[in-house]
C-alpha cells in the first residue's frame, strides 16, 4: 500500500536544458536561504508565494538552451557531456531528488520536467520546469518555468543564492507542479512559488498541456554570459545523484502519495525508471552514453 503524505501548508522561506541566456534578463532574485539538512521525510508545502509573477518582456524564442533539437546534424565536440531522461510520464506530482551538483564555468547541471514532443514545433506546446545550477556559481541555482512553443518560447527564471557550495555535499532539490501553482524546493524549504494567474499565463499553459517526464542533464553552454566561459579545464566533473523520489497529486483532496523511489542500487539503470539517451544539441559537449553510470548506490553523470 503506498503511504499518502498530507502536506499543509506552512510559510515559504525567503528563496534538457534551460530556455534561457545571460542575454535574456527575465530573472527574479530571491534573498539568500541556508538550508538546515536533506531530511528523508517528506516537507511541507508553502502558501507563501516568495518570488512570483515577476515582470519581464514575452520575447521571442531563446536560442541559448540546448533544448533546441538538433541531435545528429550537430558537429562532435572534444568534450563529452550525460542525460538521464526519465520513462514514466507525469501530469502533475512531486519530484525530489537528493544531489551532489556539478559546476565548473560554463557547465549546466540540471533536474528538469519535460514535454517531450516540446522540440518538434509545428504546434506542438513547450513546456518544462527546470532547477538549474550554471557553472559560473557554485553557491546559487536557477529555477525556470518554459512555455509557449519552439517557435516563441516564453521563460521566467528566479536565481537563488545559497551559503554552500553545491559540489561539496548533497542536498535534497525539488520541484513540485499542480493545476494551481509551481513550487521549487532546497532541503525542503520553499525558495519559489508561481500560482494559477501569473502575468505570463504558465501555470494554465502547463495545465493545457500533455504529460511530461523527468530528467537530468550535465552539459555546456556556448553562451558565457549566462554560464560563465567553458575552457575545457577541471575535467572530469560530476553529477551524483543519490535517490530521486516521485509523488503523485491528488487534485481533489490536494496531497501528495508516493509512488516510487529509486536508490541506484545495483550496478545499472532501473530499466522501468530510466534511459541513458539524449536527442538534442549539448551546444558545448557531445552526447556520450558511458558518461553515465551507476556506482556505490549512486547514479554519476560526467562531464569530460
Amino acid at each position: 500500500m503506498k503511504k499518502q503524505i498530507l502536506l499543509p501548508f506552512i510559510a515559504a522561506a525567503a528563496m534538457l536544458f534551460p530556455a534561457c541566456s545571460g542575454d535574456n534578463d527575465n530573472s527574479i532574485s530571491s534573498t539568500d536561504i541556508t538550508p538546515t539538512s536533506s531530511e528523508e521525510a517528506a516537507p511541507e508545502s508553502s502558501d507563501t508565494n516568495s518570488s512570483a509573477d515577476a515582470t519581464s518582456s514575452e520575447g521571442g524564442a531563446v536560442e541559448s538552451s540546448a533544448t533546441v533539437a538538433s541531435s545528429s546534424s550537430a558537429a562532435p565536440t572534444k568534450y563529452y557531456g550525460a542525460e538521464l531522461t526519465g520513462i514514466k510520464q507525469f501530469k502533475y506530482g512531486r519530484f525530489e531528488a537528493r544531489m551532489k551538483m556539478a559546476a565548473i564555468s560554463g557547465s549546466v547541471s540540471s533536474m528538469f520536467l519535460y514535454y517531450d514532443n516540446s522540440y518538434k514545433g509545428g504546434g506542438e506546446k513547450w513546456n518544462e520546469i527546470d532547477i538549474e545550477v550554471l557553472g559560473n556559481n557554485s553557491k546559487g541555482f536557477q529555477s525556470n518555468i518554459i512555455t509557449g512553443t519552439a517557435e516563441k518560447r516564453i521563460t521566467e527564471e528566479g536565481k537563488h543564492s545559497l551559503e554552500f557550495d553545491v559540489r561539496e555535499d548533497y542536498h535534497l532539490y525539488g520541484m513540485i507542479w499542480t493545476p494551481e501553482y509551481v513550487s521549487w524546493e532546497i532541503d525542503s524549504v520553499e525558495v519559489r512559488r508561481v500560482e494559477l494567474g501569473d502575468t505570463k499565463g504558465q501555470i494554465q499553459h502547463l495545465s493545457e498541456g500533455d504529460t511530461q517526464s523527468l530528467r537530468f542533464n550535465l552539459w555546456v553552454s556556448k553562451d558565457p554570459k549566462w554560464t560563465g566561459a567553458f575552457t575545457g579545464e577541471n575535467l572530469p566533473e560530476k553529477q551524483y545523484i543519490d535517490y530521486v523520489r516521485v509523488y503523485s497529486y491528488d487534485s481533489t483532496a490536494k496531497t501528495f502519495t508516493l509512488d516510487w523511489q529509486d536508490d541506484f542500487d545495483g550496478t545499472s539503470l532501473n530499466s522501468e525508471y530510466w534511459q541513458n539517451q539524449n536527442s538534442w544539441d549539448m551546444e558545448g559537449v557531445t552526447y556520450r552514453k558511458q558518461n553515465l553510470y551507476v556506482e556505490d548506490g549512486k547514479a554519476v553523470l560526467v562531464l569530460d
